[in-house]
């Protein structure tokens, strides 16, 4: 198998190979290093690279397969991870000067349970300062890899460029208001924004804690039921973590999808996605009906309002973060984030306590969706791609409705799961993105559908061109 072909195997699909010892962890570990060496200087995938613990990971996941001690379908796969959660002894510096030189004493959870699967960190990926809208202008963004001059999706950018450009296997990404699914979009790749609670927040820098959400990104249905399964789950260190016992994803992606029954709301989709974008939905919607999918029609209660209460909540769960710092660090903080931070400052008690209410109104309409249909069925963006200039230089200009964020903040209000897959062709940019909604928990049942989607199509299988980048 040529290098290219490598790096854009599955992971479950390189899990197999490991098992069945036709590839070792150490051989993919050191050519999937030797690809990032080659095109991060260009793509700005990566912050921090930790090729020697990698190798070693890799090297003992090699001796543990031999010997027959298995740990499952992550055990030697090269994955990366946001840097906005902990690693011991490695920098966290979630994309700011203010953190440049942190190194924590301890890992986040999602880390932790990535290590205990087996999976071989490859290092920390790049991100929007703090997770917001806005780049650190110490540090180069990540550029797309299908075309430098389109936007590479919001804070988890890295986590997109990285499993787009096969640069990882899997990566993991975090979502306040779209930031999985966001750079999923708009780099043609699968990503899973489980239900809030579902995956540990413990040791992930916060956002916004109410509406934050820890999820993985992947290139197959599949391998994001495999990374599901590894990061699931209560944790004692977070006490808002679900305690619910957590659902066989691997299991659930064979049962495909007869008697589903899809939800569409033309007039949500119609009211902010764009003509290629709604047609691509109306395809996917057939694919299911072929699949035996029951296809049923919906109103979703109003997002409008949501919006502007989206950004009032997020603002301020953001200042309260970042109290002991802001105002006091100022000059640390990138101008656009510490724009962020000033308009956090200002939100009154009351305009919180409205926007929350709002907020749980929202969610209860929206949970009611349920009683008709399994999963509803909308883009993920409203457009196939953006320019890369498309974020504005200032918080201020976010303060009130954001059309961007219509198919996605809602669901972050509601806390229900969702799912991102392409589902059309990619031209001059990535393809449109088709989004699974789920009713809370209902993470094994977007699986099942997504995984009967991809199994009915070969859209996933598109990757960006990179000749000229490793060349």
């Amino acid at each position: 198998m040529n290098a290219e072909g490598l790096s854009f195997l599955s992971a479950n699909d390189l899990a197999i190979q490991f098992r069945e010892k036709k590839l070792s962890s150490v051989e993919v570990t050191r050519s999937t290093l030797e690809r990032i060496r080659a095109a991060n200087p260009r793509l700005h995938a990566y912050l921090t690279l930790t090729e020697e613990s990698a190798l070693r990971s890799a090297g003992q996941a090699d001796a543990e397969i031999q010997a027959g001690r298995w740990r499952g379908p992550l055990h030697g796969v090269p994955v990366a991870i946001k840097d906005l959660c902990q690693t011991k002894g490695i920098p966290t510096t979630c994309a700011s000067r203010l953190l440049r030189d942190w190194r924590p004493d301890s890992s986040a959870t999602v880390v932790d349970r990535l290590e205990s699967a087996g999976a071989v960190l490859l290092g920390k990926l790049n991100l929007t300062e703090f997770a917001v809208a806005w780049y650190h202008p110490d540090l180069p963004a990540p550029l797309n890899p299908w075309n430098h001059s389109l936007w590479p999706g919001a804070s988890s950018s890295g986590s997109g460029v990285a499993t787009a450009a096969g640069l990882c296997f899997a990566s993991i990404g975090t979502d306040t208001g779209g930031s999985i699914r966001f750079p999923s979009a708009a780099c043609g790749i699968v990503g899973l924004k489980p239900t809030w609670g579902r995956v540990s927040r413990h040791g992930v820098f916060p956002l916004g804690e109410s509406l934050d959400h820890i999820g993985p990104m992947t290139r197959t249905v599949a391998d994001a039921a495999i990374v599901l399964s590894a990061i699931a789950g209560p944790d004692a260190a977070d006490e808002t973590s679900l305690l619910a016992p957590v659902d066989d994803y691997i299991a659930a992606l064979a049962r495909g999808a007869t008697g589903i029954r899809v939800g569409i709301d033309e007039n949500f989709i119609g009211g902010g996605a764009a003509p290629d974008v709604a047609a691509a939905i109306a395809e996917a919607i057939s694919v299911f009906e072929r699949l035996g999918a029951r296809v049923a029609k919906v109103a979703v209660p109003d997002v409008e309002a949501c919006l502007a209460a989206w950004s009032t909540i997020c603002a301020a769960e953001t200042a309260a973060a970042h109290e002991a710092t802001f105002p006091a660090r100022a000059s640390d903080y990138g101008p656009g984030f510490r724009s962020f931070l000033e308009l956090g400052a200002t939100v009154r008690g009351q305009d919180y306590a409205k926007a929350h209410m709002l907020r749980e109104r929202f969610a209860n309409r929206f949970q009611a969706l349920f009683d008709q249909i399994d999963v509803l069925a909308c883009p993920s963006m409203s457009v196939a791609s953006l320019p890369a200039t498309a974020m504005p230089a200032d918080a201020r200009e976010l303060a009130g409705p954001n059309p961007l964020l219509r198919f996605t903040a809602p669901f972050n209000f509601s806390r229900n799961p969702t799912l991102s897959l392409p589902c059309g062709q990619a031209s001059s940019g990535p393809p449109p993105s088709l989004q699974l909604v789920g009713p809370r928990l209902g993470e094994a049942l977007l699986l099942q559908a997504g995984a009967a989607y991809e199994r009915a199509t070969s859209w996933h299988q598109q990757h960006p061109p990179l000749r000229n980048i490793l060349s």
